[in-house]
């Protein structure tokens, strides 16, 4: 297990190295910009949101008992979507507190979503399987006005929102790193304090009652924390689809089910994934750069029927 451990945690940071030194001549002083204005801080914020998502995606599939269950799940990118089109309907060129008003309406968006699941799911009648419903419920409202926004909307405001819907990480210098930092350190940090009552829970509610865990306290913190991290990484780079669903199936499938390693692995194969992506992004058509959420999508719909697939074996 340490020996797999190593070599995962080895690849990924030769991963990471190669997606900050890969690509044209780097000589010169357009080459030290080029690296430490542009792809230095493209691949911090690769790094912050992928492991993120991740690990976000590790603990829902935990706390709802559910291998396909995302931030998705619980109306966070939803919502997040819904306020990023409200900006840019209204007037995407404002700032608030030197914010672009399309990010701080994408947290709003997408904060509010999940408090809504959180408030259910903090009931203690609420089971894993009701908390996914209302999930489902809240998803399908925002869509619902996420649509209706579209159609309202003018052609400048629907191409503006296509760009932002497709995911994307560059960065030019380091305020996008100072913004996201703080919230998804956060996040991850006290996320991976809540192995141990998660590690309970996965075996059954019951006997996470009799070992002293609070079920709707884990359920209303893990989907709070959980949230403030995805949504200020949708609200900076766009919804990224499918890292957190198939990073924690990969490492569980490396390392085993036990939480007390799937989860911090998750975190840093997550990273690593979500930066190699953006890479293969970069290079992929010359002289052009696809937004690295088109990558991920590729790759993860094969992933994801492949997993369903397997699950009916």
């Amino acid at each position: 297990m340490k020996l797999r451990v190593a070599i995962l945690i080895a690849l990924c940071i030769v991963l990471l190295v190669a997606a900050v030194l890969v690509g044209p001549d780097l000589t010169g002083a357009q080459g030290q910009f080029i690296v430490w204005q542009l792809r230095v801080p493209r691949v911090l914020i690769g790094m912050l949101v992928g492991a993120t998502l991740a690990l976000v995606g590790a603990v829902f599939q935990a706390l709802f008992q559910n291998p396909l269950a995302t931030s998705d799940t619980v109306g966070t990118t939803a919502g997040a979507t819904v306020g990023a089109l409200l900006a840019l309907a209204l007037d995407s060129s404002r700032t608030v507190q030197g914010l672009p008003l399309v990010t701080v309406c994408a947290f709003a968006g997408a904060l509010t979503a999940s408090l809504l699941v959180a408030s259910f799911a903090s009931s203690r009648r609420a089971h894993s399987s009701d908390v996914l419903l209302a999930g489902i419920a809240v998803t399908l409202a925002t869509s619902a006005a996420a649509s209706g926004i579209q159609y309202i909307s003018d052609s400048r405001a629907l191409f503006a929102a296509t760009q932002w819907s497709l995911g994307q990480l560059p960065q030019v210098g380091y305020r996008g790193v100072w913004l996201l930092a703080p919230l998804c350190l956060v996040s991850c940090t006290l996320l991976l304090a809540l192995t141990r009552p998660l590690q309970a829970f996965a075996l059954g509610e019951e006997l996470a009652h009799s070992q002293g865990v609070n079920v709707p306290r884990l359920r209303l913190s893990a989907l709070g924390l959980g949230s403030l991290g995805v949504a200020a990484c949708v609200a900076w780079c766009g919804p990224i689809a499918f890292v957190g669903l198939i990073v924690p199936h990969l490492v569980r499938r490396v390392l085993g089910p036990g939480y007390r390693v799937l989860l911090p692995m998750s975190l840093c194969v997550g990273a690593a994934t979500l930066v190699s992506c953006d890479l293969f992004a970069r290079l992929l058509v010359p002289g052009r750069e696809l937004p690295v959420g088109i990558v991920t999508a590729a790759l993860g719909a094969p992933a994801l029927v492949a997993l369903v697939a397997r699950g009916r074996r």
